[in-house]
């Protein structure tokens, strides 16, 4: 080998090393989670006769299975989700909303009213308000605040809005007039 030329060797075992280093980096940065990870040890025993099945994901996009049919708003409250659904029963619209101390009770409700800008029970100057129930004689509707926010409401006040971004107001205003279907589930 030429005196110069070990120089160049080093200098492309170099590159080579540092592109497959990139190279693997990348790879690693694109592995899902939850790949190769091991399953976590479970307190219940496997059903008698079969083992034990890991419960598949619940897709946060899916609509509830028991939520009716036709165009609805549907709610549910131990996710704090909304979907707007049309008449073919598909989602065009779900998102995350910050309920009030006071919540509907699970049924199936209509829109009994609607206000374009008002102030809160809270406070809090809203928009598109959109009334569908009550419960202890506390309003219920969803609402979004002027300024945008969706704070954790004060547990101490009987208020009923159920808080989403301003978008999404505009969404649920245009979809729920006067009449429409909404559906509270669990």
């Amino acid at each position: 080998m030429a005196r110069g030329s070990s120089g160049i060797v080093a200098a492309l075992t170099a590159a080579a090393v540092a592109a497959v280093g990139f190279l693997a980096y990348q790879a690693s940065a694109n592995v899902p989670d939850d790949l190769g990870a091991r399953p976590k040890a479970s307190s219940s025993a496997p059903a008698p006769g079969g083992s034990a099945r890991p419960k598949p994901k619940k897709n946060p996009l899916a609509v509830p299975a028991a939520s009716g049919t036709g165009p609805r708003v549907v709610y549910a409250l131990s996710d704090r989700r909304v979907w707007l659904v049309d008449a073919q029963n598909k989602s065009t619209r779900t998102f995350k909303v910050m309920p009030s101390a006071v919540s509907a009770l699970p049924g199936t409700y209509r829109v009994t009213s609607r206000s374009g800008r008002v102030t809160g029970s809270d406070g809090v100057p809203i928009e598109h308000v959109v009334r569908f129930a009550s419960n202890d004689d506390v309003a219920i509707g969803f609402s979004a605040a002027q300024d945008g926010s969706m704070e954790s409401p004060d547990p101490t006040l009987k208020a009923g809005g159920v808080r989403m971004s301003r978008a999404d107001g505009d969404a649920v205003w245009t979809f729920a007039t006067v009449g429409a279907k909404v559906v509270v589930v669990p």
